[in-house]
């Protein structure tokens, strides 16, 4: 529904700045199948991991989508990063794999 609303509410500013492109059948297309495959798709699958895995070990795993967007980046975009960068990438792995080596469970949260 975001997704929806946010274009409903751009596409007269894009209309204005865009020219006559943007009511191209193969930019609509195009535009269609980036908002069903970056947003759609991804969040239909962690709401099936989330079913399927404890809460511990997605939350986990959701944690290391930053270091898997930035290998992507590096990857397929050919993006350089920062030595503070790769630190950082590392630093969210290391405690990734410390929380999964450990064991133990979250203190429980009080209401």
């Amino acid at each position: 529904m975001a997704s929806l609303l946010a274009t409903l509410l751009l596409t007269p500013f894009a209309l204005g700045t865009g020219g006559d492109d943007l009511l191209d059948p193969r930019v609509l297309v195009i535009g269609a199948a980036v908002g069903v495959l970056s947003s759609v798709i991804p969040y239909s699958c962690e709401l099936v991991a989330l079913r399927s895995l404890s809460p511990g070990v997605f939350g986990i795993l959701m944690s290391l989508e930053p270091a898997a967007a930035a290998l992507a980046g590096i990857l397929v975009l050919g993006e350089l990063l920062g030595p503070a960068q790769y630190v950082a990438i590392g630093l969210v792995v290391a405690a990734s794999v410390g929380a999964t080596r450990s064991g133990r469970q979250p203190a429980p949260v009080l209401d």
